[in-house]
């Protein structure tokens, strides 16, 4: 018996091993049992996906002789000729060649006669966008007024090139791509069942590269079978793809946490050398980034057979969240840009030199180990400058709430700002956050120190309390930052303690509370002006919402 390829062999003869479409079979299946059939039906879908293996397993379902059924036998007369190709009553038309409206009046002549030998005539039309203008006119009229005992079937890969005179007159079903991992699945378990001897890396990799078609994965395992020898591996996948080795994509990112300009610069020649596209590299740069974004976030859909999962998880911890979004969308711009360079090459490596030039200082493993927020937290219930015992350290994820000491604000002298003046180290903190925020010269770090709530200080340290709806602040990048801005501006070494928590007094929220009052006091003294009251009385003059500013 000659060899059936695996697409074939393969492919699902009903509702139950349809891989990937649950939502249509949902659709059809209650349709079927409820008897509530349409007389049209378009498929849309890129190709491979299932679209015309759909529409035989429908046309079973019609004329199954059990009845109309979602779940036909695959016995009967019926539906071994749909199997087989061979259902008198079955017309599959492929338009691509059959674009005249010729071909379309003769087959729609015979629609007016009954089936044969099914209980329903199923016109199955493929690649129908190719039909012409005058072919789809001549299909409209049969559209819009079929015989009872006919059914149309229509698929295509591309659904705006179908007039919608067609597809107003059509149940229409959009055909996903199908998932990596549902296609991996679905290997393992045929050539398991083919005792194909196999590692599932390698069945990643054609996942990847099959790009969500499920015929393109058969035929690339049927070849991958035939270059390995009956045995589907990594290494022999990856020479018959002809996989370029993405390892370089690691070196940059090393090189770039490194801070090694020299050796970025380095790489983008390696890279010229082996004539690998600058722009796949941003796009594949960018993929990377995404990947890691995702295992930083949910490490546990990372799957264990993934290839470069241990580098991703590797890189998702040494990698701070907002340097990752910032080479992610320098990578984006980057390759938006690429064409406007004077060349690939230029443009390539400005976008890694711009990458360099924005990394925060200190991005290392260490960094993130010493001063990562989760770390570094510290609630202080302390009211007096003398040292007191601090507990163990508890994460931002724990919220823990903070209980937080008077400060009398009202009448201290505010701290006057020392950049101007000659610092003599004896500056020290009087207990007015406030004020010490204002005179502060900040940058993005001004965002986390506006929404900080004091809880205690003493002559070193200075013990702080971020609500938890701001927790997101406390990053390692902006606690540095701030720390570095409140020592130069006391002249020696001040240690900042974060907790999540507390009452929620903080500058930000004062300032909102005096704006809110101020906006108060304007609308009242507009509406109580007796000169507005008058335009308002004589005139009938309405005051317009929102238009009224304090001064």
């Amino acid at each position: 018996m000659s060899y059936q390829v695996l697409a074939r062999k393969w492919r699902p003869k009903s509702f139950e091993t349809l891989v990937g479409q649950d939502h249509v079979v949902r659709a059809l299946t209650n349709a079927l049992e409820q008897n509530r059939l349409h007389h049209a039906y378009l498929f849309t879908g890129t190709r491979g996906v299932g679209k015309t293996t759909l529409a035989r397993i429908l046309a079973k379902s019609l004329n199954c002789e059990t009845g109309i059924t979602a779940k036909p036998c695959g016995v009967c007369n019926a539906c071994t000729e749909i199997d087989k190709g061979r259902f008198v009553d079955l017309i599959e038309v492929d338009a691509a060649s059959n674009t005249q409206v010729d071909a379309m009046r003769d087959l729609l002549d015979n629609a007016q006669y009954a089936p044969t030998a099914g209980r329903f005539k199923v016109y199955i039309i493929d690649e129908v966008h190719m039909l012409s203008k005058s072919a789809f006119n001549a299909m409209l009229k049969t559209l819009e007024e079929p015989p009872a005992h006919v059914k149309f079937i229509l698929a295509t890969t591309d659904p705006q090139k179908v007039p919608v005179t067609v597809l107003s007159r059509c149940l229409q079903f959009n055909l996903r791509q199908m998932a990596g991992t549902s296609i991996t699945s679905h290997l393992q378990n045929i050539l398991t069942q083919e005792n194909i001897a196999f590692e599932p890396t390698a069945l990643h990799l054609i996942s990847r590269a099959a790009a969500g078609s499920m015929r393109d994965a058969l035929s690339l395992t049927d070849q991958a079978i035939a270059y390995g020898g009956q045995t589907v591996h990594e290494s022999e996948v990856r020479a018959m793809l002809g996989a370029i080795d993405q390892s370089y994509l690691y070196q940059l990112l090393d090189a770039l946490l490194a801070n090694d300009g020299n050796s970025l610069i380095n790489q983008a020649k390696a890279m010229e050398e082996r004539s690998i596209s600058f722009d796949a590299a941003l796009n594949d740069f960018a993929q990377l980034l995404h990947q890691i974004a995702v295992a930083q976030t949910v490490p546990e859909s990372v799957a264990n057979d993934l290839p470069e999962r241990e580098a991703l998880i590797n890189l998702a911890q040494r990698i701070q969240p907002e340097t990752l979004q910032l080479y992610y969308q320098i990578a984006l711009l980057g390759r938006r840009d690429i064409g406007l360079a004077p060349d690939e090459f230029a443009g390539f490596t400005m976008s890694l030199l711009r990458m360099l030039a924005f990394t925060p200082s200190e991005n290392s493993a260490q960094k993130a180990k010493t001063t990562n927020p989760v770390n570094n937290v510290r609630p202080i219930a302390s009211t007096a400058p003398a040292e007191t015992p601090k507990p163990e350290a508890v994460t931002v994820a724990e919220a823990v709430p903070v209980a937080s000491i008077a400060v009398d604000t009202t009448d201290s002298a505010p701290i006057t700002d020392t950049t101007d003046s000659p610092r003599t180290g004896s500056t020290s903190f009087n207990g007015n956050w406030r004020a010490l925020v204002d005179a502060l010269k900040l940058g993005l770090a001004r965002e986390l120190a506006k929404h900080c709530e004091l809880v205690a200080y003493d002559a070193d340290s200075i013990s702080l309390s971020v609500p938890e709806s701001q927790k997101h602040l406390v990053s390692a990048n902006y606690q540095e930052k701030l720390t570095t801005a409140i020592t130069q501006h006391f002249d020696r070494k001040i240690r900042l303690q974060f907790s999540i928590g507390g009452t929620g007094n903080t500058p930000a929220k004062q300032i909102s509370q005096e704006k809110a009052q101020a906006q108060a006091n304007a609308e009242n003294a507009i509406e109580e002006d007796s000169f507005v009251q008058a335009l308002i009385d004589d005139f009938g003059a309405t005051i317009i919402p929102n238009s009224i500013k304090p001064i």
